[in-house]
């Protein structure tokens, strides 16, 4: 099993055209905790959260998981 394999969550950071840089709530990421993924199927902003498989995000949460970092 990869991490591509289950469902992330985590906070964008930042978005360039139709990818963006999230920082994810589990281990899955590099040694920087971001992963870059495809926002082309939410209208997501700097600040959500966002739940994402397979490199994709596929929906903008209300909010921080509980239990998530500040």
């Amino acid at each position: 099993m990869t991490c591509s394999d289950e469902g992330l969550v985590g906070e964008v950071l930042r978005m360039a055209a139709d990818r963006a840089v999230i920082r994810l709530e589990s281990g899955c990421a590099t040694g920087t905790g971001e992963l870059a993924v495809g926002i082309a199927l939410v209208a997501a902003q700097p600040g959500d959260w966002v739940l994402v498989h397979a490199g994709e995000a596929l929906a903008v949460l209300p909010g921080p998981p509980a239990g998530s970092w500040p």
